[in-house]
């Protein structure tokens, strides 16, 4: 279980540059759930710890990242990760769908069938695993607790991207800007439906990092969403 105030973060996508950004600049603000497909996130965690050889004895992995491998385009995974959140700290405050799909097709539209498979490998992982996770957290959890939910100002932040709203000149990204535009009115619709037992919903699209704009940055947004107030808004961050 969670103690103190430390806030409980289900964090998906933990092993990626955003995930493990958030991991190694705030694990010790939140006690985080990292969900990841393959990488794991470079932090202390129940597989890996740190020690100082001159301080053997301080507990420099007293971890507050807890690692969950799952595929998310898996409904039995999902609701894996729920159970693991809920069994493990008795709540969560904060969820951070960040896991993505990123893929280009090659060529165009319509040389053969590759945009369209491209499409719904994005749909699959940038739309309907997001929001199935938030949903079956909602059933599981937050629906029956609507005045402890908005004391707690739990939410949930999206990520999506400045391709969501921006058409650029890069061949093959439309599966993935579908995707992103998907998330940016899927988050609209959540934050409208989800206030009615207390949880705000939120999306930052941040343009592409850390090439452009900093994974620090975005990893900043996240957070001052879970600190404020604001539902159904969208936050850029963009050079």
């Amino acid at each position: 279980m969670s103690t103190g105030d430390r806030r409980v973060c289900l964090l998906t996508g933990a092993g990626g540059l955003l995930g493990n950004e958030f991991c190694s600049a705030y694990a010790g603000e939140y006690d985080i759930l990292a969900v990841c497909r393959t990488r794991v996130p470079g932090v202390p965690s129940q597989y890996e710890s740190y020690i100082d050889p001159l301080e053997p004895a301080v507990l420099y992995a007293a971890a507050s990242v807890y690692v969950v491998y799952a595929d998310l385009c898996d409904v039995h995974d999902v609701e894996r990760v729920v159970d693991v959140a809920l069994a493990r700290y008795g709540r969560v405050d904060l969820l951070v769908n960040n896991a993505a799909y990123m893929d280009c097709y090659t060529n165009t539209m319509i040389d053969g069938d590759a945009a369209l498979t491209n499409l719904v490998q994005h749909m699959q992982t940038n739309v309907i695993a997001p929001l199935r996770l938030s949903v079956r957290l909602a059933q599981q959890f937050w629906a029956s607790r609507a005045s402890e939910n908005r004391a707690a100002n739990r939410n949930i932040v999206n990520v999506s991207s400045t391709s969501g709203s921006t058409v650029y000149p890069f061949q093959g990204q439309a599966g993935y800007a579908a995707s992103k535009a998907a998330l940016d009115a899927l988050t609209g619709h959540m934050a409208a439906e989800f206030d009615s037992f207390g949880v705000r919903v939120n999306v930052v699209a941040p343009n592409s990092f850390p090439s452009l704009v900093s994974t620090e940055s975005v990893a900043e947004a996240v957070v001052k969403l879970d600190r404020g107030t604001a539902t159904g808004s969208t936050v850029t961050v963009d050079i």
